[in-house]
């Protein structure tokens, strides 16, 4: 099996349906050592071809909570008070610094995501 830069969409769905073929390869084979290839391969086109944006971070706060089970209350402390974890959650107050380091150290979310604007604080401006 020939393994071959992937150039466009054609060749990226070859590639899916090789590696579908090649899936449950057994480790060390010739075979799970062409999935990797093609693995890393359809990643890197698909980086650069579909790219993901980063969530709005008041999403991505929310979605945490959620995640680990609490609600809004979770924030209080580490946002700053009650009523300060509501302005920032309705988008009516921007995360400060200190807040996107504290969420990023107790909540583990990227700053990255965090540092963005909020879209709610975008439309309010526009």
């Amino acid at each position: 099996m020939e393994i071959r830069p992937i150039k466009d969409d054609v060749d990226h769905d070859a590639a899916l349906r090789k590696i579908e073929r090649l899936w449950g390869a057994r480790e060390g084979s010739v075979e799970s050592d062409r999935l990797e290839v093609l693995v890393a391969l359809v990643e890197a086109y698909e980086r650069a071809h579909f790219p993901i944006d980063l969530p709005d971070p008041i999403e991505a706060i929310t979605f945490r909570l959620e995640q680990q089970g609490v609600d809004a209350k979770a924030l209080v402390g580490v946002i700053g008070s009650r009523s300060r974890v509501y302005e920032v959650l309705r988008g009516d107050r921007p995360l400060t610094l200190a807040m996107i380091r504290r969420l990023h150290n107790r909540f583990h979310i990227p700053a990255e995501v965090l540092i963005r604007p909020t879209r709610r604080r975008a439309r309010k401006a526009a």
